[in-house]
């Protein structure tokens, strides 16, 4: 498993990371941590827009889902036919989002430890045609160490965690049940939405500023890929109604 990770993740990753250096040798580490962020990020674009359309369609039916739960509640049969049943008739695959998510873990993780360790370079895990640079410079747009800790970036990371949240539970309601399930779906809702933003923090603020920037860049990342999609996905749902 780790012979996986490494041949098909972690090491092409590292690699590319050491060649942005040799090929803008005028660029700080920041520069190159957040062209590669984006990099990787717009390679995973198509995955993602994917998981962003099943959180949309989700949504869109959200109040039918709810409407054949509270009509058989007693029924669990019957609910779950009528649930598959909704899911074919609108083309939803829910598990579609969490294949995708789970597909990401490993791309994500590999740059959190590359990042982790940074500017450390491992001359052993780099291919035959990648040097390694002569010079690092880890200060960002020349006034920022992102080597050590940084509180303004760890705090950008949060408050962009957060918005991050906004935009992505947008058009989802929170069941309004009085059942364990609601009441857990609810909570677990709201910290997501305003823990978790605190989490970020200390951990990005903890290790270095390094993660805070790579956390910060993938979250404006995400904010800007949820409101193309969805303002995509509007705009042909416009274009289908009939004039």
């Amino acid at each position: 498993m780790s012979f996986l990770y490494h041949t098909f993740f972690f090491d092409p990753l590292y690699n590319v990371l050491i060649l942005l250096f040799k090929l803008l040798p005028w660029a700080d580490a920041g520069i190159i941590v957040i062209l590669l962020t984006i990099l990787v990020r717009l390679i995973m674009f198509p995955l993602s827009r994917k998981a962003v359309l099943t959180q949309v369609r989700m949504a869109e039916i959200a109040p039918d889902l709810a409407k054949i739960k509270e009509q058989y509640k007693d029924k669990a049969e019957d609910q779950a036919k009528l649930t598959l049943a909704l899911y074919r008739e609108k083309g939803v695959n829910p598990f579609s989002g969490i294949l995708v998510i789970i597909i990401q873990i490993p791309i994500i993780f590999a740059l959190y430890q590359i990042f982790l360790y940074f500017p450390e370079v491992k001359s052993s895990l780099l291919y035959s045609f990648v040097t390694a640079p002569g010079h690092i410079n880890t200060t960002f747009l020349g006034f920022l160490d992102i080597t050590a800790k940084s509180a303004p970036i760890a705090l950008l990371a949060a408050i962009s965690t957060f918005f991050q949240f906004q935009i992505s539970m947008k058009g989802q309601t929170p069941p309004k049940g009085n059942s364990f399930g609601d009441n857990l779906t609810r909570s677990m809702q709201t910290q997501m939405k305003y823990f978790f933003p605190v989490i970020v923090f200390f951990i990005s603020y903890k290790i270095s500023g390094v993660i805070a920037l790579y956390w910060l860049t993938t979250n404006l990342f995400t904010i800007g890929q949820e409101l193309f999609v969805r303002r995509n996905l509007k705009a042909n749902q416009t274009k289908k109604l009939p004039i």
